[in-house]
């Protein structure tokens, strides 16, 4: 067992998500790996849209210290409109850099449709943004109803590619990441 710990956030609601039983493979690798792991269901928490001049409510504070003590993150989603999930966007409106900054992520979407690389770049903006380290190595599956049976991924190559991103982000989840970003130096907020 090594000491790295593995946050996943799944930023689907729906009960029968790909998102979900992707995110489950890739922690599950994780934790083969020798990672103590997390999910972090965005279905249990009730996180109203983030408000700035409000107090942030206890599941939101929860969210943060569960994400802020993580070596590694692994963020979810499904992909609406060309973009990552609403849910996972407010999860990620509670953090910041307290939770991200030289934190080691792996990304993972799903869509009903095509390869969901504009989520992925998306969710990749907001994280160089936050200073964290993206890995390089990114997963997708694309026609996620053809890909899973029984609540299991069943397309060997796309299960294979999940997996390599739970054992990746353990892998390097202690990485030296260079300097900050431009972006992050521009995130100071607005008013």
């Amino acid at each position: 067992m090594t000491d790295t710990r593995v946050v996943g956030v799944c930023g689907s609601l729906r009960d029968a998500s790909v998102s979900r039983i992707a995110l489950r493979r890739a922690l599950a690798a994780a934790r083969d790996r020798g990672a103590d792991t997390d999910l972090v269901d965005l279905r249990e928490l009730d996180l109203p849209v983030f408000d700035p001049d409000s107090d942030d409510p206890e599941d939101a504070r929860a969210l943060a210290r569960r994400v802020r003590r993580a070596d590694a993150v692994l963020l979810a989603t499904p992909m609406y409109h060309g973009s990552y999930s609403s849910p996972l966007k407010t999860a990620l409106d509670y953090c910041g850099f307290d939770e991200f900054e030289n934190k080691t992520v792996g990304l993972l979407a799903v869509s009903g449709g095509s390869f969901p690389i504009t989520a992925l770049e998306h969710l990749r903006s907001v994280l160089r943004a936050l200073d964290a380290w993206v890995l390089p190595h990114q997963a997708a599956v694309p026609n996620a109803s053809s890909r899973v049976a029984d609540g299991e991924l069943v397309d060997e190559d796309i299960e294979d590619r999940v997996a390599t991103l739970g054992d990746r982000v353990v892998q390097y989840a202690n990485i030296e990441p260079d300097p900050g970003s431009f972006e992050s130096e521009q995130n100071t907020g607005a008013d």
